[in-house]
C-alpha cells in the first residue's frame, strides 16, 4: 500500500508539474483539459495491467482529489445561478426601458435556444449514443431511481416553498425560478432597487472570479477522474464518444441549416445562403477561437457593412446576444446530460427531460460568461435531475472540437437575430446606414 501511495502521488506530481509548465506557455484550458484527459485514460489503461497496483489503492488516493473537485463545482452552482440570473434581469434597467426591441430581442433569443436544445433532446432519445455503455453509479438518487416526475410535478415544483430551502437542496430549477423573480421585483421597484442591482452585479463579478479559480483546477480533477473512471470500467466507458460526437453534430447542423433560416427567411425574406456568405468572417472567427465575446467586434463590423440593419439594432441585438443567446452551448448541454445518464443506465422520464429542458436553456444564459462555461452550466444541467457529475470526465475529452461548433452556431444564431428583429420591428424597407458610411 505504501509502494502504491507513493507511486501515485509522484504520477499527481507529474501531471501538475505538466499543466503548470503548459499553462506557463500560455496554452488554453481546453488543451490543458484535453492533455491531462489523453493521460487520464493512458495512465488508467496502464494501471489495470499492473498487478502490484490495486484498484481500491487508486480509490483511496485520487478519491479524496476526485470529490475535492466535484465538490468546489458543486459549491459554486447556487451562488452562481443566483447573481447571475439576478443580475442579468436587474441590469436590463426599469421597464420603461424595456421598450419593443427589448422585448423582439428576449423573445427570438429564448425561442431559438429553446428549440436548438428540443432538437438535442429529440436526437439523443432517437439515436440514444449512451446505451450499452457499462459504467456503475456509486449511488442513484431516489427520485431517479423509482419516482417519476410529471410536467405538471415540474411546473409545481419550480415555485419553492421555501427559497433557502430550495438552495440548501440543490433544487436547481426552483432556484432559478426565484432568481428570476427577485431580478423582476428589483427592476419593478425602480430606483429604490438600485443597490440591490449594484449589490448582485458585484457578487456575480465575485463569483465569476472564484468560478475561474476552480476552473483552473479542471486538468488535475479531470485527471483523477477520468483516471478513476478508465482503472475501474476499461474503454467501455468511452467507446461511445464518436456517437456521442455525432448526435451533437447533427443537432448543431439541424439548428444552424433549418431552423435557423426558416427565422430568417420567414422574417426578412433573406436568402439564409447568401446571408451565411456574408458572415463568412466572423462565423471562421468564431470556430477558430472558441469565443463568441472575442468574434463580437467583428461580427458588430460585418453585420453593419454588409446588411440592412441599422446600428441601433445590431448593436443591441449582438451584444445582448454575445451574453445570453448560447442556442449551440444549450443543446450540447442537453444532449450530454441525457448521454451521460444513458451510460449510468438512469432511466430520466418525460418531467426529468422537462427539466434538462428548462435548465439547460437558462444555464447557458446565467453563465455565458465563464471561462470553460460548459464545464460550470454542464454541472448545472446535471444537479438539477440528480445525474452523478462524475460522468463529466467522460465527455470532457472531446469537449474543446465541439466548442468551436457551438460557438459558430451561437455567433450564426446572433446574425441571423439582427436581421429577424430588425424585421420585427418595421424595417423592411430601411436603408443601411453603412452605404453612406465610408468608415
Amino acid at each position: 500500500m505504501l509502494f502504491t501511495a507513493v507511486f501515485l502521488f509522484a504520477v499527481l506530481g507529474v501531471i501538475l508539474l505538466i499543466d503548470i509548465l503548459l499553462a506557463r506557455r500560455r496554452l488554453n484550458l481546453a488543451v490543458r483539459i484535453l492533455v491531462a484527459f489523453a493521460i487520464g485514460i493512458g495512465f488508467g489503461l496502464l494501471y489495470r495491467e499492473v498487478p502490484a497496483l490495486t484498484i481500491e489503492g487508486l480509490q483511496a488516493i485520487y478519491g479524496p482529489f476526485r470529490e475535492l473537485f466535484l465538490r468546489l463545482l458543486r459549491m459554486i452552482i447556487i451562488p452562481l445561478i443566483v447573481s447571475s440570473m439576478v443580475a442579468a434581469v436587474a441590469s436590463l434597467g426599469t421597464f420603461r426601458k424595456l421598450g419593443s426591441l427589448s422585448w423582439k430581442t428576449a423573445v427570438y433569443y429564448f425561442t431559438t435556444t429553446g428549440l436548438s436544445v428540443l432538437t438535442g433532446i429529440i436526437l439523443v432519445n432517437l439515436i440514444r449514443p449512451g446505451v450499452g455503455v457499462t459504467i456503475t453509479a456509486k449511488e442513484i438518487p431516489e427520485r431517479l431511481a423509482g419516482k417519476e416526475q410529471g410536467i405538471l410535478d415540474v411546473l409545481i415544483n419550480m415555485v419553492p416553498r421555501n427559497p433557502v430551502e430550495a438552495m440548501a437542496n440543490m433544487d436547481v430549477l426552483a432556484v432559478i425560478f426565484f432568481s428570476l423573480l427577485f431580478g423582476i421585483g428589483i427592476l419593478a421597484v425602480g430606483k429604490e432597487g438600485i443597490g440591490l442591482r449594484h449589490f448582485f452585479e458585484e457578487a456575480f463579478q465575485v463569483m465569476m472570479k472564484i468560478t475561474f479559480w476552480i476552473i483552473q483546477l479542471a486538468p488535475i480533477g479531470i485527471f483523477t477522474l477520468i483516471t478513476l473512471l478508465i482503472a475501474t470500467q476499461g474503454m467501455d466507458a468511452i467507446k461511445a464518444l464518436p456517437l456521442y460526437m455525432g448526435t451533437v453534430l447533427l443537432g448543431l447542423a439541424i439548428h444552424a441549416a433549418i431552423t435557423l433560416p426558416i427565422f430568417l427567411y420567414s422574417a426578412s425574406r433573406e436568402k439564409p445562403h447568401i446571408y451565411a456568405s456574408k458572415m463568412f468572417s466572423p462565423l471562421t472567427m468564431a470556430f477558430s477561437t472558441a469565443s463568441s465575446a472575442a468574434t463580437l467586434p467583428l461580427t458588430m463590423a460585418t453585420v453593419w457593412r454588409r446588411t440592412r440593419v441599422p446600428k441601433r439594432v445590431s448593436n443591441f441585438v449582438l451584444q445582448i446576444g454575445a451574453t445570453i443567446n448560447m442556442d449551440g452551448t444549450a443543446l450540447y448541454e442537453a444532449v450530454a446530460a441525457i448521454f451521460i445518464a444513458q451510460a449510468y443506465g438512469i432511466q430520466l422520464s418525460l418531467g426529468d427531460q422537462v427539466i434538462i429542458f428548462v435548465t439547460a436553456t437558462l444555464a447557458a444564459v446565467g453563465a455565458a460568461a465563464v471561462p470553460e462555461a460548459g464545464l460550470v452550466t454542464m454541472a448545472i444541467v446535471l444537479s438539477a435531475v440528480g445525474i452523478p457529475l462524475e460522468g463529466i470526465a467522460i465527455i470532457l475529452g472531446v469537449d474543446a472540437i465541439l466548442d468551436r461548433f457551438r460557438t459558430s452556431v451561437n455567433v450564426w444564431g446572433d446574425t441571423v437575430g439582427c436581421s429577424v428583429v430588425h424585421a420585427w420591428e418595421g424595417g423592411e424597407d430601411e436603408l443601411a446606414e453603412a452605404a453612406a458610411d465610408p468608415d
